[in-house]
């Protein structure tokens, strides 16, 4: 039975100064998982101001600093964090530790899992769908960042699938949240995301590609959703806020012309 919760479904708080949202349905479950915002840190224009990638033009110097505040917000160690060199793949790594001193990223790949509560998974994005995962008898986690590639290459698939191969993972334990990125209405896209996604979803293409003015929308909540239920996985979480129409939250790379900065995702196992 498909267990998808109706869009909407995220909390806006605040912890230490800074603003995030939270999955709401998750509360209780024994994490730490947030989406943050562009609040409270200290990266100029057009960065302003919680500007969390080095690789958009901004100062490295402020980028540490303002990932210092979101995870000390969070209760977690600065040195927890695991990420990534994001490079719109299906590729998963398994991080057994927090980065190493010296380390700029665990690898070049699109998702992370572990098993381990002294890590912080970590990834950036400004468009590109944020999903959350969580099994509940193996109490493991994975972080996926899914572009239009990373989506029609089937990356939520594949955590699922790695999930099972590390851990044991029953699919049917898992549940997944779709955090804040550009929505359907806001994402044109052309002939060749359209051919690449009907690969992919076959005979449900049609819940996640719309035709809007003579032009053709690719819904990314939609399609990763059809993605992580056809690996198994029922409850399902579609947060519903959209990059671009909300980015005085929100770093939006179509909405601001590519000239932005990045939001985090934070997911880690409650120590």
């Amino acid at each position: 039975m498909n267990a998808t919760q109706p869009a909407g479904d995220l909390t806006r708080a605040e912890h230490g100064g800074l603003i995030f949202y939270h999955v709401a349905a998750w509360a209780g479950l024994p994490l730490v998982h947030g989406f943050t915002t562009r609040h409270g840190g200290v990266s100029p224009e057009p960065f302003a101001g919680l500007n969390l990638s080095i690789s958009v033009g901004d100062t490295r110097a402020n980028v540490v600093e303002n990932r210092r505040r979101v995870f000390t917000a969070l209760g977690r160690a600065p040195d927890s964090i695991a990420d990534l060199w994001q490079v719109h793949s299906a590729d998963v790594i398994y991080a057994t530790a927090p980065r190493a001193p010296g380390q700029d990223h665990h690898g070049k790949a699109d998702a992370l899992i572990t098993d381990r509560p002294e890590v912080t998974l970590f990834l950036r994005f400004a468009d590109c769908v944020p999903i959350l995962l969580y099994d509940r008898a193996r109490h493991v986690i994975g972080l996926v960042h899914a572009g239009w590639r990373g989506t029609v290459s089937g990356v939520c698939a594949a955590t699922v699938s790695a999930l099972t191969r590390q851990f044991g993972t029953d699919p049917t334990d898992v549940v997944a949240a779709i955090g804040p990125s550009i929505s359907g209405p806001r994402y044109e896209v052309g002939p060749e995301v359209v051919t690449a996604a009907e690969a992919i979803l076959g005979d449900r293409a049609g819940e996640a590609l719309m035709s809007r003015s003579g032009k053709t929308h690719f819904d990314l909540w939609r399609a990763n959703a059809v993605v992580l239920e056809r690996a198994g996985v029922s409850a399902i979480t579609i947060g519903g806020l959209c990059t671009a129409d909300n980015t005085h939250d929100f770093y939006s790379h179509r909405a601001e012309q590519g000239r932005t900065g990045r939001f985090g995702a934070l997911l880690a196992l409650a120590q």
